[in-house]
């Protein structure tokens, strides 16, 4: 087995966004790229964000809470059906946080931002969640290769045993 580890840099992570806001996508979007190098797609509409997530790749999604035809509780849902190991943050307004609360076990929220949000503090948790996205991918990777060794040394046990049968 491979004893390397497997390292991520920000520029393998695409973040999806999704506000109905264009003026806080683009807040958002500025802030990304002024201090990382993160892959970002932003949609001002849910089920543009969802018809993206059908096909590419999604590291991690931030979603506004209110927004016209859905929420954002319901958008996170339905990208954790879509790509479940990936964190899903969602922005909400200070009269929303007992909703956001809420959510954390309802969608398996990985944290909610308060909007205005602290730009430090913003970084701080999508770098906390990336981390996170990694080793869980890191993980699976590795339960991957320690599955497919196994199965070569099941078949080596099988032919050792009928060459002494």
């Amino acid at each position: 087995m491979n004893d390397q580890t497997v390292s991520f840099t920000e520029s393998d992570a695409t973040l999806v966004l999704v506000d109905d806001e264009s003026m806080v996508l683009d807040s958002l979007k500025s802030v990304l790229a002024l201090e990382t190098d993160y892959r970002v797609e932003a949609f001002t509409a849910p089920d543009e964000a969802l018809e993206y997530a059908r096909t590419g790749p999604v590291d991690l999604v931030v979603s506004d809470f209110l927004m016209p035809g859905t929420n954002g509780i319901e958008l996170l849902r339905a990208f954790g059906e879509l790509h479940p190991h990936a964190p899903r943050i969602l922005l909400t307004g200070y009269a929303d946080k007992e909703s956001a609360i809420q959510a954390i076990n309802d969608v398996g929220l990985f944290q909610y931002i308060e909007k205005p949000w602290e730009n430090e503090q913003l970084l701080i948790v999508l770098r906390n969640a990336l981390e996170r996205r990694f080793l869980v991918k890191t993980l699976q990777e590795k339960i991957a290769e320690i599955d497919q060794t196994q199965g070569k040394l099941s078949g080596l046990q099988e032919d050792i045993l009928r060459t002494f049968i």
